[in-house]
């Protein structure tokens, strides 16, 4: 894409001569230009010369170009090249290694931690204060909310074919699930936010519940986040509700609003009893009484079933990231490696909320409705609830329709993506930060490994998610909730993800899809079914190699072959059709075959 003249700074001292100056600046230019692309936006800060710490190859010199949006380095010593290509976004955090009087070769420069499982360290010159000048820019540019300037989404000048803010309209996925009905109504109470700020502003609630007993019930939930709808099951008409932790307290206090509410929920589909899933361990549970939280007692809801499914909490899930990173980068011990994984209990947190999920999927199947929560229904229960719908509800298996999924059940329903990634913020160490967005990601990746056939979207969809989860490229996964978004006008000022997805779906379509729309999907939560991804989690390390199936990508080659021979079939026909074309044809090749014939045979092995 082209783009406007950028700025260069070089860190080498340049000549006088202003025509000399000026071709160097152009040639630098043209440099970074011929390697990479520069995005629409995107402009030139600073270059330096110095050494990549490469953990596969060595030290390795070469050029680093530092943007508004990315830092880029090319090798200039080794064959082939090796590039990297770092959107600043995925920074966490930039340390200076050793001092001016540091001994030993190359312990001066830069270290940085990134948020995609990789580190990164470059060395410099001693003389001079070589690494200041880098060191600064790069930090600013790294954490711009730090330092007071603009999220690169809000710089970005991309045009796209499809404008993927379209892809979810409240108010049309509730349709598409028959809603309102005469038990379900779409309550507008919290237009303004004004009912719970980190809700959306249009909530299905139950056609008995009046808007004043939806704010008398925000007083007894966690943030005012109340029990809404967020799924309902087309035959039996059993529904997913999502919502807080109620707020009973070290007192045990109670509210009847809250109860009678409960009841309505349970009512709407005229079951007996209300599982209710809570997300946590037990004793979390119980702890949370503590600061003013807790959970439904049997003596308050005598009509509901409390299950607790012990899935740990946001500082669990990022130690067990942090001892993964640990065993995978940079380098995979293989002797220990069994050992080694298990120790980092991740797969056993992926089993627990895909346990969790099935629980919940199964109940709604068997047609009795259900609520689901954690402490206060942004994390846990967004994995939750979407996995669920995700094993009942095809249409959230395709493209477009897991698009819907997460605009819906995360984005809208104010999962802290800011706080959990820590978009733009220097604050590495901010106890927030937790990987519950990636871990759900990669309990849909195990779900597309153990059915490869129920899912139109393919592995390097869910990774590029997950890259621009990080980017700041796009609006799509910035601030923490509806409202906050709605006041920094993200959908006016930002490209959204699904832009870039959906202007180039066939790079993220599954050639195995089939669709089947009652089927509901039942993955197996068993240590013995879940594996690492390593796609995502080791793909920086080049001895590992993409492990594309050989099977996929033979199908592949026989898809572009069929649209190969049917695209010639056309031209014949085409030329077929010509007065001149069917005399030569017929007087040349009397026996041919009709162009029917060929499709058939065609399209036969496929």
């Amino acid at each position: 894409m082209a783009s406007a003249p950028l700025p260069v700074y070089n860190s080498s001292p340049l000549e006088n001569n202003s025509s000399s100056q000026n071709a160097s600046r152009e040639s630098l230019k043209m440099e970074l230009l011929a390697d990479v692309a520069l995005l629409p936006g995107e402009e030139r800060v600073i270059d330096k010369d110095l050494i990549y710490m490469c953990p596969f190859n060595g030290a390795l010199k070469g050029k680093v170009f530092i943007t508004n949006y990315r830092l880029y380095f090319r090798s200039t010593d080794m064959e082939p090249t090796v590039t990297l290509d770092v959107p600043l976004g995925v920074i966490s955090r930039i340390e200076k290694m050793g001092g001016a009087s540091s001994r030993g070769e190359n312990s001066y420069g830069l270290d940085i931690t990134c948020k995609d499982m990789r580190n990164l360290r470059f060395a410099l010159k001693q003389e001079g204060h070589s690494r200041r000048d880098i060191f600064g820019e790069l930090f600013k540019y790294a954490f711009p909310v730090s330092h007071g300037l603009q999220l690169f989404a809000y710089l970005s000048q991309e045009k796209f074919e499809e404008n993927g803010w379209n892809v979810y309209n409240a108010i049309d996925e509730y349709r598409r699930q028959n809603l309102p009905n005469e038990r379900w109504r779409i309550s507008f109470a919290n237009e303004n936010y004004e009912l719970c700020d980190t809700y959306p502003m249009h909530l299905v609630v139950p056609f008995k519940a009046t808007d004043e007993d939806l704010r008398r019930v925000a007083t007894f939930r966690s943030r005012g986040r109340i029990p809404v709808l967020s799924w309902i099951h087309r035959e039996n008409q059993a529904v997913i509700t999502r919502c807080s932790q109620p707020l009973v307290g070290m007192s045990g206090k109670r509210s009847k609003d809250d109860e009678r509410y409960l009841d309505m929920v349970r009512e709407a589909n005229g079951t007996a009893r209300l599982p209710i899933y809570d997300a946590r361990p037990n004793v979390n549970a119980v702890a949370n009484k503590a600061t003013g939280g807790g959970y439904e007692g049997d003596d308050a809801y005598q009509n509901a079933d409390l299950i607790f499914l012990d899935i740990h909490n946001i500082h669990v899930m990022r130690e067990s990231l942090k001892k993964l990173k640990d065993i995978v980068y940079p380098n995979v011990e293989e002797a220990h490696w069994l050992s080694s994984l298990e120790s980092t209990h991740w797969l056993e947190h992926i089993k627990l909320v895909l346990s969790g999920a099935i629980q919940v999927a199964d109940k709604v199947s068997s047609g009795s409705s259900v609520v689901v929560h954690c402490s206060d229904g942004w994390d846990r229960t967004a994995q939750l609830t979407s996995l669920a719908m995700l094993m009942l509800d095809s249409h959230y298996r395709t493209l477009r329709g897991f698009q819907t999924l997460l605009e819906k059940e995360w984005i809208s329903f104010g999962h802290k993506f800011t706080s959990r990634i820590g978009h733009g913020d220097k604050n590495h160490a901010d106890q927030d930060r937790s990987p519950i967005f990636l871990q759900f990601i990669d309990c849909v990746w195990q779900m597309t490994k153990q059915f490869p056939t129920a899912f139109e979207f393919n592995e390097r969809f869910l990774v590029t998610v997950l890259d621009h989860l990080y980017s700041c490229r796009f609006g799509t996964f910035l601030y923490n909730c509806e409202s906050v978004r709605y006041s920094n006008n993200v959908r006016a000022k930002t490209v959204s993800l699904w832009s870039l997805i959906n202007s180039d779906m066939a790079a993220y379509v599954n050639p195995f899809y089939t669709s089947e729309s009652s089927h509901v999907l039942y993955p197996v939560a068993s240590m013995r079914h879940l594996e690492l991804w390593v796609n995502y989690y080791i793909r920086w390390n080049p001895r590992i190699r993409h492990q594309q199936s050989p099977v996929e990508q033979r199908y592949k080659e026989l898809l572009a072959l069929r649209d190969q021979y049917l695209k010639k079939l056309e031209e014949l026909q085409l030329s077929d059709s010509t007065p001149s074309s069917t005399h030569l044809t017929n007087s040349s090749t009397p026996n041919a075959s009709s162009p029917n014939q060929h499709i058939t045979h065609l399209q036969t092995p496929f």
